[in-house]
């Protein structure tokens, strides 16, 4: 007993083996199993567990099922068990009519791992059926010339059981003149033939009334009886012949209903009734009865019903020709029934997974199915294919089973359902096929980290805002799907630890809104940066940054600020201009400076009051005081200007500065510099042009007044010690004054002769035409020269 288990325990070890070694093993040899029609639903047939060698527990884990080559359910399998249990009665004559033997063939089917057992369930046939003859009542008539020996052949009685129990013996009632003889045809079936044993006499006993009996195999027995009337004939002595002994035909099995099949011909020499034929099956199933039908006097046998290639390939029909005295010629016709591509094939799917991950490993199995076509040939053989833009694959595996698996990755995010449609086409004419649609949803995983709808963020906000004011949003959205997809904003620590982050700005974790704090000043704080944070809800969760950068939008909160002449409470600097000056003559210029930006420090400069209106004009754009016209002696020494100075702002901001003009005499024309000298050192030297940018402070126009009183200082010694004239001062102002960020209050410089009189105890300053004037542009020295009044303003 022991090494029988062990022997089991090796086998079962095996077969594992195999199993897992090869993913999809089949057995080659199936296993038989038997069972007897009419068996009550529920009987065990058999134990799978015992004849594979696996446990119980094999069969839930691993997904066994039973599945028959029609799809029909006839035996079921118990998984707690592993019995084979009858799931419907089964009729033997049903499911395979006249074949013998019977078989169901069917698999057992393991999916995972993939295994297939080949088996087949052999059906054996009972006694439940009666013999019965076709005809209750057969005549026959024979001439009283016929000789004894002489046979006359009867319709055999059916049965639709096999074997033994199909029909065994005919009997006949007891007579003087007949009895039975026995006969086996090609297929095997007995059939009755009546022989006589004597002459008939006619005038004696015109009719004969006999009882044919049909008798079966089965235990008990059953029987079927007709009644057979034999009259008795004159004498004929020629039987008929027909052309050939056997007709061979082929039809197509879509040929429609009363189509001729064949025309069969036969003669007999004898003439009158003798010769008058007749046609009629002989010795022919019920379905050559029911498929085809004779003509009894024309011979031609028609379609009675449709021909079915899948049901049976070809028919042997057994056809007589009797003339009127009851002779008798035989012929037989093999009908071969042409298979035509009627039959579409089938798709039955047997398992199907849906979702699958989209990390899921390749060739992961999605569905199991099978194909089958009724159809023989070429008609019959199949191919199976998916469309070629998806990244599955079809696999063969068993038989006609098929496999869907993973080929290439899956990417959800690329495209979350696929649609496949698995086509099956046949290789008849013309071709047919079958196509079934199933849908394979992916399931997300976290593999996208969130991304910002752009890089960097360039916010902008006016300056003295309010606080928790919304100064804009970031975006940033996840590919992925559910928790994975849902994102959490958060600012990110800053590069630069002096930037009090927290203290600027906010952000709303759920939408990526931005909140400014605290109110901002452009002048304080022009722009900074910082970085943002997404991470979604992912496991492990994934996270992107973005770069914001705030900058902040001026405001006219600045009014202009006038550098020169300074605002520092002392006494006015007068500004001195010889009566000799010509229209356009500078006079001075107002430097003025806004400590905002862009428009709102763009200056504009205007006179608003003289003493003289009309005399002096100012040039709107660079605060260039200039006289409008020549001075004449009728002019006041004395003159008061009151320019304003106006931003571009929105509304606009201004200051005002008062200018004391002094005209004199004294300054003689020689101590001017000629037109051509001052081109000549402009050109030699063109830096000085910008030499009053130096003038940003009120530090240096003091040092410029000190400047000019030790240059009269020593003009004044100069000419008590040679009594000549004075000396030229020239030279840059101090480099500390120079242009304020582009504001246009201050855009050149200038230096300036000092020309002070020692005899008369008078001050004359030759204080009165720049030495390296603004020259313009060549192109442009016409023009400006024709705008130059027209830049001044008057009052």
């Amino acid at each position: 007993m022991e090494p029988r288990e062990r022997r089991h325990q090796r086998i079962r070890q095996v077969l594992l083996f195999f199993v897992f070694l090869g993913g999809s093993l089949v057995c080659s040899e199936p296993w038989r199993y038997s069972v007897a029609e009419e068996m009550e639903i529920g009987s065990v047939i058999a134990n799978v567990v015992k004849d594979i060698g696996l446990g119980v527990e094999d069969l839930v884990a691993r997904g066994a099922r039973v599945i028959f080559d029609d799809y029909k359910p006839y035996l079921l399998l118990d998984q707690q068990t592993g019995n084979l249990l009858l799931n419907e009665q089964l009729d033997r004559e049903a499911l395979c009519h006249l074949t013998e033997p019977c078989i169901l063939h069917f698999q057992v089917l393991f999916e995972n791992p993939l295994q297939f057992f080949w088996a087949e369930l052999w059906v054996k046939d009972i006694n439940d059926h009666t013999p019965a003859f076709l005809d209750k009542h057969i005549l026959l008539k024979i001439s009283e010339s016929t000789a004894p020996g002489t046979s006359f052949q009867m319709d055999s009685a059916q049965d639709l059981d096999v074997g033994k129990n199909g029909v065994q013996n005919y009997t006949l009632s007891p007579n003087p003149y007949f009895h039975l003889k026995l006969q086996a045809s090609d297929d095997g079936r007995k059939y009755p033939e009546l022989l006589l044993d004597q002459f008939l006499d006619r005038e004696k006993e015109p009719e004969f009334r006999l009882t044919l009996t049909a008798l079966d195999g089965g235990s008990p027995p059953r029987s079927g009886t007709t009644l057979v009337r034999v009259l008795v004939l004159d004498i004929n002595d020629n039987a008929p012949e027909f052309e050939r002994p056997v007709y061979e035909v082929q039809v197509p099995e879509n040929s429609p209903v009363d189509s001729l099949v064949v025309r069969v011909s036969a003669t007999d020499l004898d003439a009158g009734i003798y010769g008058e034929l007749s046609y009629s099956f002989s010795h022919v199933s019920t379905d050559i009865r029911k498929t085809f039908e004779i003509h009894p006097i024309s011979g031609e046998i028609h379609l009675k019903a449709l021909l079915d290639f899948e049901l049976i390939q070809s028919y042997t029909i057994n056809i007589q020709a009797v003339d009127g005295g009851s002779l008798s010629g035989k012929s037989a016709i093999l009908v071969q029934v042409v298979d035509v591509n009627d039959n579409a094939p089938e798709i039955v799917m047997t398992s199907l997974t849906s979702p699958i991950p989209e990390n899921s490993s390749p060739e992961m199995v999605v569905a199991i199915f099978s194909v089958r076509d009724q159809d023989a040939g070429d008609n019959g053989r199949m191919v199976c294919s998916i469309q070629d833009d998806l990244p599955f694959l079809l696999k063969p595996t068993f038989k006609n089973f098929y496999t869907l698996v993973t080929e290439l990755p899956l990417d959800r995010e690329s495209q979350a359902e696929y649609n496949i449609t698995i086509t099956v086409t046949d290789l008849g004419t013309p071709r047919l096929k079958t196509q079934h649609n199933i849908t394979v949803t992916v399931s997300d995983v976290n593999d996208n980290a969130p991304a910002f709808s752009q890089s960097a963020y360039t916010l902008r906000v006016r300056e003295n805002n309010s606080p928790a004011l919304h100064i804009g949003s970031v975006s940033a959205t996840d590919r992925d799907s559910g928790a994975n997809a849902q994102v959490t904003y958060s600012l990110l620590p800053p590069h630069d630890p002096r930037l009090p982050l927290a203290s600027l700005v906010s952000i709303n974790a759920d939408n990526g809104q931005l909140f400014a704090l605290r109110s901002l000043d452009f002048e304080a704080l022009r722009a900074f940066e910082f970085r943002v944070g997404a991470a979604d809800r992912g496991s492990p969760a994934l996270s992107s940054q973005a770069l914001v950068r705030v900058l902040v939008v001026d405001a006219n909160d600045n009014s202009p600020f006038v550098l020169y002449p300074p605002q520092n409470g002392s006494a006015p600097c007068s500004e001195l201009v010889p009566r000799a000056a010509e229209a356009g003559y500078l006079v001075t210029k107002v430097v003025a400076v806004d400590g905002d930006s862009g428009q709102n420090a763009w200056l504009s400069y205007q006179l608003l009051r003289a003493t003289e209106p009309g005399l002096f004009g100012v040039w709107a754009h660079n605060g260039e005081v200039r006289t409008a016209r020549p001075l004449s002696e009728r002019d006041a020494v004395q003159h008061r200007l009151v320019v304003l100075v106006k931003d571009n702002g929105e509304p606009p901001l201004s200051a005002s500065v008062t200018l004391h003009v002094l005209l004199v005499d004294g300054f003689s024309q020689p101590y001017l510099p000629l037109p051509d000298a001052a081109a000549a050192e402009a050109r030699a030297d063109p830096l000085t042009v910008y030499l009053v940018v130096a003038l940003a402070s009120v530090s240096s126009l003091f040092l410029l007044s000190v400047l000019v009183f030790v240059a009269v200082r020593l003009c004044r010694r100069s000419r008590a010690a040679s009594g000549g004239g004075c000396p030229v001062a020239e030279g840059p102002f101090a480099g500390h004054l120079v242009d304020v960020s582009g504001a246009g209050t201050l855009s050149h410089s200038y230096q300036y002769e000092v020309c002070l009189t020692g005899g008369s105890g008078t001050r004359e300053f030759k204080f009165l035409k720049p030495a390296i004037p603004n020259l313009p542009p060549p192109e442009r020295k016409m023009e400006e020269s024709h705008t130059f009044m027209n830049g001044f303003e008057f009052i």
